[in-house]
């Protein structure tokens, strides 16, 4: 294993996802380390915590000015999206709420409801438009999928991807490090928007 090598790759695929929008992690990290002559190896390739800290990075050296306005903004559409959602209480994921956005992410809220078409009623009800697909979360001994309904609010693409309602005491694994997927509802995103919006 080579640190330096590690690094690297790291540090490009940071600048890949961010410049590019490509929220892949492994399909980055490979491009990055074609892009550098390198074999993508398990060896060479950095973990997913390695590129995210990478991320960090980068943005706070080349985009101090313009990020913790971006995540304000995200944020804030957000929690409009949320109060139109609560019926389903909702909790917002990812990078809005970590803090590490960029201009190319999308917003993520995990849903809760009995049946999973509820969420489309909802939608349909209030005449928005919205595309079905599906969330690959990988557990210990097999992998499961929810249903994911995309919609527009202006030029800002959200995610809605629902669980069945006893899963709110349960959240899936982080593809960054494993650990159960972090989340925030109403009440607390409002206190963060209140805040330092780079604090999570």
């Amino acid at each position: 294993m080579n640190p330096s090598i590690r690094q690297r790759i790291a540090q490009l695929t940071a600048s890949i996802m961010i410049q590019e929008g490509i929220n892949d992690y492994h399909f980055a990290k490979c491009k990055a380390a074609n892009q550098l002559g390198l074999a993508a190896t398990p060896k060479n390739l950095p973990s997913n915590t390695e590129v995210i800290e990478e991320v960090t990075l980068y943005q706070r050296l080349y985009q101090a000015d313009t990020q913790p306005q971006l995540i304000q903004h995200l944020r804030q559409i957000a929690l409009k999206a949320m109060k139109l959602l609560a019926d389903f209480s909702p909790c917002l994921v990812g990078s809005v709420l970590d803090g590490t956005a960029h201009s190319h992410s999308h917003i993520v809220l995990h849903l809760f409801a009995d049946q999973p078409e509820e969420v489309a009623f909802f939608l349909m009800e209030r005449n928005m438009p919205y595309q079905l697909s599906e969330k690959k979360y990988r557990l210990v001994k097999e992998t499961v999928f929810y249903p994911c309904y995309q919609f527009m609010a202006g030029e800002q693409a959200i995610h809605l991807v629902v669980f069945q309602t006893q899963d709110t005491r349960w959240s899936p694994p982080s593809s960054i490090d494993g650990k159960p997927t972090k989340r925030a509802k109403i009440g607390k995103l409002e206190k963060l928007l209140q805040c330092d919006p780079c604090l999570s």
